[in-house]
């Protein structure tokens, strides 16, 4: 694992379209900067210094073609949130699991509902406060979702959305709309520390904190008809919106493994 270096020359967008800018190679970096934006998102970006996480990837060790950044980017742990890069081992590259960032495995609903644009006009301010409410959200707060003892939380990682499923924690159609069906089949709980375990166990069912959200949504523009169809999407339709983090649970295991990687590399390389 190898730290990037700090750029601290003022970053510099050419813009090659609306909606992709190049940051030219300076000051340390091996390869271009490549950010995904419109150009309405870009002042943002730049407000909160994102640009000069992308710029310090790019004097990654090994780092091949691009330090790029997609539409979400944002603030991140080294990293951009949004941020990617690959690395070619044969030329030095680096292994970086603070590149996959400290909320493992965050997770991306769309719900559609039956309401329109003018329906939720007329209960808007009940269902936020009623949102506000039922949803635990922030750091350090419990979720709803009560569990025994550790083994629980344990086969709740290992059985992921099925497991939740049997025990009415949702139905059989989320397993269907799941990555993977909601679980990887080479997961190993084992690997997960008794720290991370006792972090985790009462914040299951949480949203969290940071960037993490509950949105509710009107379908303004229609890109696809194709794929808008097949999620029963129309203009006017109101949908929610959920992302949702690892909660403490993933910021330990990132954190256990970071120290583990610190500890194997030679002194010189960290």
């Amino acid at each position: 694992m190898s730290s990037a270096a700090r750029i601290q020359a003022p970053i510099e967008l050419v813009e090659e379209t609306p909606v992709r800018w190049r940051i030219e190679p300076r000051a340390g970096m091996r390869v271009p900067g490549i950010v995904f934006a419109s150009r309405s998102l870009i002042p943002a970006v730049a407000a909160e210094q994102a640009l000069q996480q992308v710029a310090n990837v790019a004097t990654l060790p090994g780092i091949v073609v691009a330090s790029y950044a997609m539409p979400d980017v944002h603030w991140g742990y080294g990293f951009p949130i949004g941020g990617v890069a690959a690395t070619d081992i044969e030329r030095g590259g680096v292994v970086s699991p603070g590149g996959v960032g400290f909320d493992i495995s965050c997770g991306v609903r769309l719900l559609v509902s039956r309401m329109t644009e003018g329906d939720a006009a007329r209960v808007l301010p009940a269902l936020m406060d009623s949102l506000d409410r039922a949803i635990p959200r922030g750091v350090g707060v419990g979720g709803i979702w009560t569990l025994r003892d550790e083994q629980e939380l344990g086969r709740i990682l290992g059985g992921g959305s099925r497991y939740a499923v049997e025990r009415g924690r949702g139905v059989a159609r989320d397993i269907d709309r799941c990555e993977d069906r909601g679980a990887v089949s080479d997961v190993d709980v084992g690997g997960v520390s008794r720290a991370a375990l006792k972090r985790g166990i009462r914040q299951v069912g949480s949203l969290g904190g940071g960037n993490h959200f509950l949105e509710i949504q009107v379908v303004d523009t229609i890109y696809d008809t194709g794929v808008a169809k097949a999620f029963d999407l129309e203009i006017g339709r109101v949908c929610v919106m959920i992302h949702s983090g690892s909660r403490g649970l993933g910021h330990q295991i990132c954190t256990d493994h970071v120290r583990v990687m610190q500890t194997a590399m030679p002194t010189s390389a960290r």
